[in-house]
């Protein structure tokens, strides 16, 4: 055992770290959409995966600028998002059965999103997006080399943890979000515009899962299949951090980044199931979650 953790490199850190970076974004837009309005998005993994492919179309297409693509891919997914919300999630909204129509509705949605992939790109894997130029080289520190766009990524999701608590935790519209996901009663006789509310939400929620999606485009080769693993993981992420929770989110993304990254040095087979089992674990003992609530 002491030798497996003294083969591990820091460029296996990095790696996992940056894998548990792209999983954050998916899975706090997905915590914070449930944690508002109590919808679990199936599509949510869909959405990473049209982020991809946005941002590649673009630098191919229209612009070679990896930022502009990234927020053109990002921005794609969040009007996507807002135009499924607007049109076959809100009026699901209170109906005795609202949360199975729900699922039923976002899962339709994963269908109609990969075949429009296929049709429109293909289904054969399409290779990964060039680094930014200002990112294209790699670093060496201790012996491990590994490329700075990785470090990037990781930065944009402490970045990113940051702004979500600070607008959680520390503006208006954050107390208006926090006040609804408690009691969205309430919030409406107080005068809140619930329905645009969530819209919003769910608009920031689809937004992060496109800028996963686009940031992990140098990184990997992009096919219909990419949604399909990390909306997984999403879900081991929301369920060991506590659904709704930011900081749970943060710490079972890293957890799960970490855990396929370093895994195979443990376990030459079965460390996928190590999520898993820690998620069973957590419903078993602690169904909340090990972190709190909404915005904690």
């Amino acid at each position: 055992m002491l030798d497996t953790i003294a083969f591990i490199g820091l460029s296996d850190v990095i790696n996992g770290l940056s894998l548990g970076s792209r999983l954050f974004l998916i899975a706090v837009g997905l915590s914070l959409i449930f944690g508002v309005l109590g919808v679990l998005n199936f599509a949510h993994g869909a959405f990473y995966m049209i982020g991809a492919y946005v941002a590649l179309a673009v630098t191919n297409n229209l612009v070679d600028n990896f930022w502009l693509a990234v927020i053109i891919g990002a921005t794609a997914v969040g009007i996507i998002g807002v135009l499924i919300e607007v049109s076959t999630i809100r009026p699901l909204y209170g109906r005795l059965e609202g949360d199975l129509d729900q699922l039923i509705v976002t899962f339709g949605f994963v269908l109609i999103i990969h075949e429009a992939i296929r049709f429109v790109w293909g289904s054969q894997p399409l290779s990964r997006m060039d680094y930014p130029a200002a990112l294209d080289f790699s670093v060496s520190i201790g012996g491990s080399t590994f490329p700075a766009y990785r470090l990037f990524v990781i930065g944009a999701a402490f970045v990113v943890m940051l702004g979500l608590w600070v607008f959680i935790t520390k503006t208006y519209f954050g107390a208006l979000v926090r006040g609804t996901s408690s009691d969205r009663e309430m919030a409406s006789i107080l005068g809140v515009d619930v329905p645009r509310l969530y819209t919003g939400v769910f608009f920031l929620g689809s937004f992060l899962a496109g800028l996963g999606g686009a940031l992990a485009a140098p990184l990997q080769s992009i096919s219909p299949a990419l949604g399909d693993q990390v909306i997984i993981d999403a879900f081991i992420i929301v369920v060991i951090g506590g659904l709704g929770s930011l900081s749970g989110a943060f710490v079972g993304a890293m957890f799960v980044g970490m855990m396929q990254a370093i895994g195979p040095q443990f376990m030459a087979a079965g460390h996928i199931a190590i999520p898993f089992l820690a998620m069973v674990l957590v419903l078993l003992f602690r169904p909340e979650g090990l972190f709190g609530g909404f915005g904690e």
